[in-house]
């Protein structure tokens, strides 16, 4: 089964631990020899998911924006991309959001279900979490919404 993950980042420390239970308590449901999980990768929710995965003994596979539009810590991001048995490096877009957006595009070709850590907050049109639900609901990608009782944004 190949596995997106999509998600708010900048969580509090807190949120991140509920988070990371509700994943693995997702991932769990899903462990295969044919698990596939499928990540941009950025901070928060994308690298616990990459790391739920491996543990799990899936497979990583990661999409790298340039890292002109990275703005996360680099080291957490090398760590996980290194442990990635296929990477997909994008090509550099004018803007962070267009390079988000084209990495969305790529999440979900292919995917068989997207995990979304979201809020149910409005798209922004920016590339973020909730533009990646409704592009995967638009090209009938299921959709998981894990959002843990006590989660915050900040």
């Amino acid at each position: 089964m190949r596995i997106a993950i999509t998600g708010h980042t900048k969580l509090p420390v807190d949120t991140l631990t509920l988070v990371d239970l509700a994943l693995r308590d997702e991932l769990a449901q899903h462990a295969t020899p044919a698990l596939v999980g499928v990540s941009l990768l950025a901070d928060g929710p994308d690298q616990l998911f990459a790391h739920a995965v491996l543990d799990l003994g899936g497979r990583l596979e990661a999409i790298a924006v340039q890292p002109e539009h990275r703005h996360f810590d680099q080291e957490p991001f090398a760590a996980l991309l290194a442990r990635a048995a296929a990477v997909d490096h994008l090509p550099l877009y004018p803007t962070p959001a267009q390079a988000w957006t084209a990495g969305a595009e790529e999440l979900l070709r292919g995917a068989d279900l997207l995990i979304a850590i979201w809020d149910g907050s409005d798209p922004a049109g920016n590339g973020g979490t909730a533009d990646v639900v409704v592009r995967a609901r638009v090209l009938g990608v299921p959709v998981r919404v894990l959002w843990p009782s006590g989660a915050k944004r900040r």
